[in-house]
């Protein structure tokens, strides 16, 4: 599948990962809506937990996409040995990983919320919340890379069945926990962790026990590779970091926030930011599917295929969120009234269906930035990558968000103007780049680079 027709390709691939991404998305708009029965306060405190929470989903993620891109371009120059190595040494060093910022995350978190600015009624509530996911992150770790092997090699469906698996079990176990054993807060942190441990459970049956996979882990076969350390962190650090500069974005959207209006106004961005995040979803999925399908194409140098896979995935994607843009726009009072259920969250009604409404506008945007990041990380270039989306998350976004709510007086409003705006230059100016790069490689204007490859 993954050398064939490269449009069936990013089909296929695609929609087994939209569905698991939208499933686990659902799941997460699931815990806001149990959260903020509540009350604002326990919404305000998952928006805190939140950016920190995404920050090593980004770091998890990132080392998958290094996987990712270096286990496909093996398996595109058909390097079977490589390829089995690569997913050793990613399990390895994601693990590594999740255990060097686990523990201080969950002894700091005290003084880390209180830096953030959660306040002395929020930040108990943060703290109680943050310990406890904090807890689920080697799990996390684990799943994540796991999942990010079977999307290299072509496997998209089971990695389908594992996302899918944590995601409903999570929206099951949360009114349990939050309210039938009455933990609050708490309950639903508890709910997260354990779902994804039972996430794990399926990826272990596959690669330990049945060892059914395209990729061999035999363990015993095991030794340090320097150049494959090397080629999943080329990807892997600067998709880490492209992941992290979207939480760090949350934080100083936050921080932001909070010099405008108040907590209330972190409980709204929070919230709003779980549906647009569902709504990417589609783009999200095609994503992941052209980093598996681009770098099987670029490691069997079939240049004009990686052109297709980018154009056509970029198609897709922007036609689904063009859909998907209207409905939100559309239903926006509807969407912001699941969220509002409580007397104490009412309040936050009116503004949280206008910041769903102004953020639709952008949604058709981000598939030319999210498709040539990945377009780019699918070849070995993850630096171009970051970049792509450093303009908009560091860079544009916080500047316009800071030029309309203090200097045009606009307030709230201001920063979600300022998002738009992040989110539709941005990724123009990426979609331009990846483009130019692209078809001075098919013509022979430039020597293709990344593994494999020499100038």
């Amino acid at each position: 599948m993954l050398l064939g027709d490269p449009r069936k390709a990013v089909i296929k691939l695609s929609i087994p990962m939209i569905i698991a991404m939208s499933v686990q998305t659902i799941y997460n708009l699931a815990d806001a809506f149990w959260v903020a029965l509540l009350g604002a306060n326990e919404l305000a405190a998952t928006g805190f937990v939140f950016p920190l929470f995404f920050m090593v989903m980004a770091l998890s993620t990132g080392v998958g996409m290094g996987a990712t891109s270096a286990l496909s371009r093996r398996i595109g120059s058909r390097d079977k040995k490589g390829a089995d190595n690569v997913g050793i040494h990613a399990i390895i060093l994601g693990l590594a990983i999740s255990v060097f910022i686990t523990i201080p995350l969950f002894f700091l978190a005290q003084q880390i919320f209180s830096a953030m600015g959660a306040g002395d009624v929020v930040g108990p509530l943060s703290v109680s919340y943050g310990r406890i996911i904090a807890l689920g992150f080697p799990f996390m770790f684990f799943a994540n890379i796991c999942n990010a092997i079977l999307r290299g090699e072509g496997d998209t469906k089971r990695a389908m069945y594992a996302m899918v698996t944590g995601s409903v079990l999570n929206i099951v176990l949360d009114p349990i926990f939050i309210f039938g054993f009455d933990m609050g807060i708490s309950g639903a942190a508890l709910a997260t962790s354990l779902s994804i441990g039972v996430t794990c459970l399926p990826i272990i049956y596959w690669l330990a026990i049945k060892k059914d996979t395209f990729v061999s882990l035999r363990w015993s076969d095991f030794k340090f590779n320097q150049e494959i350390l090397k080629d999943i962190l080329r990807v892997g650090v600067p998709a880490s970091v492209s992941q992290l500069s979207m939480s760090i974005m949350m934080v100083v959207m936050n921080w932001i926030i909070v010099l405008v209006g108040s907590t209330d106004g972190v409980a709204i961005y929070s919230t709003g930011w779980r549906v647009a995040s569902m709504a990417l979803m589609p783009t999200m999925g095609i994503a992941a599917a052209v980093i598996s399908i681009g770098g099987a194409t670029f490691g069997e140098k079939a240049y004009d295929k990686t052109n297709i896979v980018h154009l056509y995935g970029t198609k897709l994607a922007v036609i689904w969120e063009l859909a998907i843009s209207v409905v939100v726009f559309v239903f926006a009072a509807q969407i912001a009234a699941v969220f509002t259920q409580s007397a104490d969250s009412a309040r936050l009604f009116e503004d949280l269906t206008l910041f769903l409404r102004i953020m639709s506008l952008s949604f058709a945007f981000i598939p030319f930035g999210m498709l040539s990041g990945a377009m780019f990380q699918a070849i070995g270039r993850g630096g171009p990558a970051l970049v792509v989306t450093l303009l908009r998350t560091i860079i544009l976004a916080p500047i316009f968000a800071i030029l309309f709510a203090f200097v045009l007086g606009d307030g709230l409003v201001g920063i979600w103007w300022g998002i738009i705006f992040g989110n539709a230059i941005g990724p123009s100016l990426g979609f331009s780049w990846i483009r130019k790069y692209l078809n001075d490689l098919r013509f022979g204007r430039v020597e293709p680079m990344g593994w494999g490859q020499k100038r």
